[in-house]
């Protein structure tokens, strides 16, 4: 039985086309399916004598590394020089200690041959190559005679010289289709979304890996959803030496759509299987849909956030009679209770030690409880999260409390915070309905030494809802992320007065790179990140990177006299708002020299991060510059911007961004270094 895993995608791999024929033409028919863990090795572009590495490695482990036996001069324009050198297959020779004259002249002979293939991959199909090899220069010092054991002297330079000619255009671009997906009207839009995913620009240059990729792009595409036994059936690029010109087509089989069958839950002994069946459910996997990558990755995401399993595979078994695919639960059940400890450090809060304890099912509720300490050089916080099991519609009732201590200035605050609501929560969108307790107690004994002491405290329901359009995050190249909260509420004590409360964020990503797309679109596999960032070809356009844009508004309504408790009040500065500041550091200015909360805020962000190219391709890391803004004020009219511009380097890691940044706050004229990790919204 054949069974896909998740994440399942197939990949065509294509051989060099000839570069001397009119139609270059590759089938696939029989090309067997793979995984997205099917990585395949990389193959020499244009090898045609390809030699074992167990000569080389032989040669490499019987002494020290060799002198190269000669060197390899190429002149051709700059843009193909570095690529030649690259990829030739004279350069796996230069080291063999037992190369000789006869040998290297048998090699320079099929020199010509490997070059036309190199210069085939990006376009030109009409150079004129020419080759030579240049002895070496004599001499005229008397050597010692040599030892037994020592390195041949140099067989001299080979002299390339490349005129590549007149480069190929793409005429055309056309894409054909075999099976159901032909003509079923549900198919419609993945037969657009195929046919956009496959386009290459008229007119634009024919390289082997932009058509290889456009292929690939739209393979993925056709298996993602309906036909994940979907293959190239034929692939043709159409080479005219005349006009120098290309027409591409591309001709696609479907085979049968596949439809989701029974759920089948396979490892769970301690908890409630009814968890999984509704996370899968509401995933969309329901009987009788349409077989969907992304779904199947929203059910392996869902169930994996529960916490209750160290490791899920969803997977989809096709039947051979058609019949509806059942999906296939594997877990591995986590223990019930967790202990860890932690120690680090930021750039905001100096030096941290935090202690979590997890238990995933509590003895008479089956809630889970997530209880936390954390000590900070200007922070401490206690606290403890209960949840609910998810009920039918995704719902889960949550229970927290905390205390906290903060040290801002000569302020110091502590809170207490109660919280009891519904939250729902999923991969686009999160929303939540709760009533909080808050009180804060404020204490400053320089300013008012009388009486340093002010206590608040408010009752209020609040909405939350958050939604999230990012393409592939945790590293977006472009989409957007939305979030509002709106609360309304009473101060307690002796004066009681109405208050709203409402808070806007807001992230967007802009690609640079025009129609190049790094990241894979919604509802694609996300490429691996090793393969991505430090493989990935690039060409003039795709090393601008994207913008980034970051905006957050909030405002607390209520009369000038209303004991509103700090923790429902604004500040901002720090690594994730305003570069350059301190953490809390921008409020409403007070006459001992520090900041307080205020009622108004505005946060403004702009960044542009481009990524390092290194030999034409992506490296890991990536360069940022910015400029943030950001202003706390009592009154809308009396919000003053404070700026902070800098520079920083970013690093793609498996387990999400890392960013160093180096930013000038212009108000107090002073540099800060700011380190984040991750990617959240």
């Amino acid at each position: 039985m054949l069974v896909w895993l998740l994440p399942q995608l197939l990949w065509a791999q294509t051989p060099a086309e000839s570069a001397g024929s009119v139609a270059m033409t590759t089938d696939t028919t029989d090309a067997p399916a793979a995984s997205a863990s099917d990585k395949p090795a990389p193959a020499a572009v244009g090898s045609a004598n390809p030699v074992q590495p167990t000569r080389a490695a032989r040669n490499a482990a019987s002494g020290p590394a060799p002198e190269p036996r000669f060197a390899i001069e190429v002149k051709a324009p700059k843009e193909l020089r570095d690529f030649l050198l690259r990829h030739l297959e004279l350069q796996r020779f230069r080291t063999f200690r037992d190369l000789n004259a006869p040998e290297l002249n048998r090699l320079l002979a099929q020199a010509p041959d490997n070059l036309r293939d190199l210069l085939g991959t990006q376009g030109y199909f009409s150079p004129e190559i020419k080759v030579a090899l240049e002895p070496p220069a004599p001499n005229l010092t008397p050597a010692p005679a040599p030892a037994p054991d020592s390195r041949r002297p140099s067989l001299g330079t080979v002299m390339l010289r490349v005129e590549p000619g007149i480069q190929t255009r793409i005429a055309s671009v056309r894409v054909y289709f075999r099976g159901d997906i032909t003509a079923a009207p549900e198919a419609a839009a993945q037969r657009a979304e195929i046919e956009r995913s496959s386009a290459l620009n008229e007119g634009s240059a024919f390289t082997q890996a932009a058509w290889d990729d456009a292929k690939s792009q739209a393979l993925r595409a056709l298996t993602t959803q309906r036909y994940p036994g979907g293959r190239i059936h034929n692939s043709q690029a159409d080479i005219d030496p005349i006009d120098h010109s290309a027409r591409l087509c591309l001709e696609l089989d479907s085979g049968a759509p596949v439809q989701v069958g029974e759920l089948r839950i396979n490892g769970i002994e301690r908890y409630d299987p009814a968890v999984v069946e509704r996370l899968v459910r509401l995933a969309g996997l329901t009987p009788g849909s349409d077989y969907a990558f992304d779904k199947l990755q929203a059910a392996q995401q869902r169930i994996a956030n529960t916490g209750y399993f160290d490791s899920v595979f969803v997977t989809v078994e096709p039947q051979a009679d058609g019949s509806p695919a059942p999906v296939v639960v594997q877990v591995r059940e986590g223990e019930q209770q967790k202990l860890g400890f932690g120690v680090g450090a930021s750039t905001d809060s100096g030096a941290r030690l935090s202690l979590e304890h997890t238990h995933l099912r509590v003895p008479g509720v089956g809630w889970r409880a997530l209880s936390q300490v954390k000590l900070e050089r200007d922070e401490s916080l206690l606290s403890t999260l209960w949840s609910s099991p998810l009920d039918a519609q995704g719902w889960r009732w949550i229970a927290s409390a905390q205390t906290e201590r903060q040290i801002d200035s000569f302020d110091t605050t502590t809170s207490q915070r109660l919280r009891l609501g519904q939250t729902q929560e999923n991969t686009e969108q999160d929303r939540s309905f709760f009533l909080q307790y808050d009180r804060a107690r404020v204490k400053n004994s320089v300013l008012n030494p009388l009486d340093p002491i002010s206590t608040a405290s408010a009752l209020s329901a609040n909405y939350g809802w958050t939604r999230r359009r990012f393409d592939s995050p945790p590293f977006p190249n472009s989409g957007y992320g939305l979030g509002v909260e709106l609360g309304v509420g009473t101060t307690l004590g002796q004066e009681r007065r109405p208050f709203v409360r409402s808070l806007a964020r807001w992230l967007g990503y802009w690609s640079l790179d025009g129609e190049q797309q790094v990241n894979p679109p919604p509802g694609t596999a996300p490429p691996d990140i090793a393969t991505t960032s430090a493989n990935t070809p690039v060409s003039s356009t795709s090393s601008l990177g994207r913008l980034a844009l970051r905006l957050q508004g909030g405002a607390v309504w209520a009369k000038h006299d209303a004991p509103i408790p700090d923790t429902q009040l604004f500040e901002t500065g720090g690594d994730t708002t305003v570069r350059g500041y301190g953490l809390r550091e921008i409020g409403v200015p007070q006459a001992d020299g520090g900041v307080a909360p205020g009622r108004y805020l505005a946060v403004a962000s702009l960044e542009w991060q481009r990524p390092v190219v290194r030999d034409g391709a992506r490296s890991r890391w990536e360069s940022v510059v910015f400029v943030d803004a950001g202003a706390v004020s009592n009154q809308p009219g009396e919000l003053r911007a404070r700026v902070g511009v800098g520079a920083g380097a970013r690093y793609n890691s498996p387990v999400g961004p890392l960013q160093a940044d180096l930013a000038y706050g212009v108000t107090p004229k002073s540099l800060r270094l700011h380190l984040t990790v991750g990617f959240t919204f």
